[in-house]
């Protein structure tokens, strides 16, 4: 019962996340016109770095089913965390399209197509992909560094990330509309129901996260250190545990 109630904890978590930056993320899109690269960037990383300080605790704040996927295959998550995660964040993502679908007027969602990642017009489809696996990869490693590595600095996770998602943003933007996570696009893309080269923000995003969380998992983390060894399921948990009181030398007199 106990497990099932965390699981269920995680999961509402999950959910809120990818809302959060849909619902802000695609909302900065509509409100600027899709005019203000600056401004939508922050929008979609604040968005993420905010709910990683908010909930990060509670259920890692992957927000995103790359990221997800990520996560598993290296042993951070077990199968059954992984799958309630991706549907709590798909779910997310097409509950806050749904929210800006009842606020934003047709005039306003049509001139930016609902705020669904598209491939720049002088692009290829090609490119875009290259674009997401890169970007997702740098999130992915960042993700890593920051909050999966014990050796880290945990305090500086939520802005490392939410940084991250904003440079990447502000780089490739106007090539892949920079969304590092399938649920960003399906939310809206579900709802405005424009699913053109949509191959692009699944395919792109999860090869990005599984190569940059392959080579972390396999040859960056210090297996010495707690949490680190994939299969230590344990050890994972470690900080978050009650650690015993280090013995105290006798002085000698």
């Amino acid at each position: 019962m106990e497990n099932n109630r965390v699981l269920m904890q995680q999961a509402v978590v999950e959910f809120i996340g990818p809302f959060a930056l849909v619902f802000l993320g695609a909302g900065s899109i509509m409100m600027t016109g899709g005019e203000n690269l600056v401004a939508i960037g922050l929008a979609h990383g604040l968005a993420i770095g905010v709910m990683i300080a908010a909930a990060g605790h509670i259920s890692g704040g992957s927000y995103n089913p790359a990221v997800t996927i990520g996560l598993l295959i290296s042993g951070k998550l077990t199968p059954q965390q992984a799958v309630t995660y991706i549907i709590a964040e798909l779910a997310g993502g097409v509950a806050a399209a749904l929210a800006l679908l009842a606020i934003f007027p047709e005039a306003m969602r049509n001139a930016v197509g609902f705020g669904v990642p598209q491939v720049g017009g002088a692009f290829e489809p090609s490119a875009a992909l290259f674009a997401e696996v890169i970007l997702t990869f740098f999130l992915m490693f960042v993700i890593f560094g920051a909050a999966v590595d014990q050796r880290s600095d945990k305090s500086i996770a939520a802005l490392a990330i939410g940084l991250t998602i904003s440079i990447d943003i502000f780089a490739m933007g106007a090539v892949t509309g920079a969304a590092m996570n399938p649920a960003r696009h399906f939310g809206p893309a579900l709802t405005h129901n424009l699913w053109t080269d949509a191959w692009v923000w699944y395919v792109g995003p999860i090869a990005g996260a599984v190569l940059a969380a392959l080579l972390y998992n396999v040859v960056l983390l210090d297996p010495e250190v707690p949490g680190a060894d994939p299969g230590d399921k344990e050890g994972a948990q470690l900080p978050d545990q009650e650690q015993p009181e280090p013995r105290r030398r006798r002085r000698r007199r």
